[in-house]
């Protein structure tokens, strides 16, 4: 399953967590704080990619079967008007920061006249078939387009609100 979402930058994308693969790993690896990043707090030390904001997002309405998205995607950066899924990435981001952030790994400006594409392969555990599989984001600025397998799924356009996108029938 590939779950493609672009947007000006990312708040909070809540959902679930990946199993590692041997690749992610050695992404994780790699994964650093650019050097140059201001303003950090002493709790920058304990980001990383197997620890981005791991909490249940809602502890109020906590489910026994959910997992967390939070840690490496692949991004791109496009021009705005690009509307195709890129073939390539530029590398690793770590989510829910956005791209300006350093705590991204990216730290890069994020113009008006690019699009911003995100991209993971997500594996659904077997136990979970035949259950309604519901991908949560906790915010995204502005428009989020979610592809499953190159397949548009649909859009949310609006600031920093949660949305939701049912990929049962996916």
């Amino acid at each position: 399953m590939k779950t493609t979402y672009n947007s000006k930058s990312v708040s909070r994308a809540l959902a679930f967590l990946l199993s590692a693969a041997a690749t992610a790993l050695a992404s994780a690896a790699d994964w650093r704080i650019p050097e140059n990043a201001p303003l950090l707090t002493h709790w920058a030390s304990e980001i990383s990619p197997t620890h981005a904001l791991p909490e249940y997002p809602q502890p109020q309405l906590i489910r026994d079967r959910w997992q967390n998205l939070n840690g490496l995607w692949d991004y791109a950066v496009t021009d705005k008007h690009e509307e195709n899924i890129p073939s390539a990435y530029a590398g690793k981001i770590l989510v829910p920061y956005p791209i300006e952030s350093a705590l991204s790994g990216v730290m890069q400006p994020f113009l008006p006249t690019q699009r911003l594409w995100y991209h993971r392969i997500v594996t659904i555990p077997e136990s979970w078939r035949g259950q309604r599989i519901l991908l949560h984001f906790g915010a995204v600025d502005w428009q989020t387009t979610v592809y499953l397998n190159g397949q548009n799924l649909g859009q949310h356009r609006g600031g920093y609100d949660g949305f939701t996108f049912d990929l049962t029938k996916a």
